[in-house]
């Protein structure tokens, strides 16, 4: 396995990353902005980064996107696009207009009204209802409305490996948001002043904050192994890979988001802090597709 982003690669997470510059909510006010998420959404749209997977793009690219969008709080769907046109790429071309169902509801629903569901084998298509807040405050879901329709079966090969870019997608986006915190972290640190210095210059917080990259950088090294074990490995070893990343990503993510609201100290506790977002991003994150300790047989703690 080659860690090394490919020249194509770097060149998607450089053009991922400016748009969640350009285009993300950079305060908690920036959420209600319809102008914004309108113009974010359109320019989403004709990347045709939803349908990555039936264009031929690896895991590996749609993690890349997913983190920058995780960091940036893109606030319109993608998770959930990307896992539909997963599924759907096995039956036909793209295209796909779909978002993921999980569970009772879609996941990432904001301008959709159909969503598809995996129950097996069997895929089905199912209209959805009208879009709801919920914890995450970049992604609106949705109850389904009606009986789905089956429109075909997947292999159990082509359902694990599903399974698998689940895993790695929303651990990509734990890895993002835990990006995005650190950095509003660091941003604090180095303007906030006590006792005529800034709070980034004492120990206690530079720790801290060191500490928080370092976690960040083995975030990133179990997300690329797994994100590569989803198309390279066999099944069982891709869901072991994804498993393991997202289990020790969503502990990291947790983690920093904590640590950038304690930097922050009383502000952090604020609605106005945008630190929050990432937390509930992140905690959202963490319980699609969980993962438990037990099931990946082995002693981390």
């Amino acid at each position: 396995m080659d860690v090394r982003l490919t020249s194509e690669q770097r060149q998607l997470r450089d053009a991922a990353s400016k748009l969640a510059d350009d285009l993300g909510p950079s305060a908690v006010s920036d959420l209600d902005d319809e102008s914004r998420i309108a113009r974010l959404e359109k320019v989403v749209d004709s990347t045709g980064w939803r349908d990555l997977r039936s264009d031929g793009a690896s895991a590996v690219e749609v993690a890349i996107v997913a983190e920058e969008f995780g960091r940036g709080l893109v606030d319109v769907p993608f998770l959930g696009p990307v896992l539909a046109d997963d599924v759907l790429r096995h039956l036909n071309d793209g295209p796909h207009r779909l978002t993921a169902v999980v569970g009772a509801g879609a996941i990432d629903a904001r301008g959709f009204d159909k969503g598809v569901v995996l129950d097996g084998n069997t895929v089905s298509t199912i209209d959805l209802g009208t879009t709801h807040d919920g914890v995450d405050l970049t992604r609106l879901r949705s109850d389904v409305n009606g009986e789905p329709t089956a429109v075909g079966d997947l292999t159990a090969e082509q359902v694990e490996r599903n399974l698998a870019l689940a895993l790695v997608a929303t651990t990509a986006d734990l890895v993002g948001s835990a990006r995005g915190a650190h950095a509003a972290a660091v941003e604090y640190a180095k303007l906030r002043e006590q006792y005529g210095a800034t709070i980034g210059s004492y120990q206690a917080v530079a720790h801290l904050l060191a500490e928080g990259l370092a976690l960040i950088e083995g975030s990133i090294s179990v997300l690329r192994h797994a994100a590569w074990a989803v198309d390279e490995l066999p099944t069982d070893e891709a869901l072991q890979a994804g498993r393991i990343a997202k289990l020790y990503c969503a502990r990291t993510a947790r983690t920093i988001c904590e640590t950038s609201i304690q930097v922050h100290g009383g502000i952090g506790n604020t609605w106005e802090c945008v630190v929050h977002v990432f937390l509930r991003r992140a905690l959202t994150s963490t319980e699609l597709f969980p993962v438990s300790l037990e099931e990946i047989q082995i002693g981390l703690s």
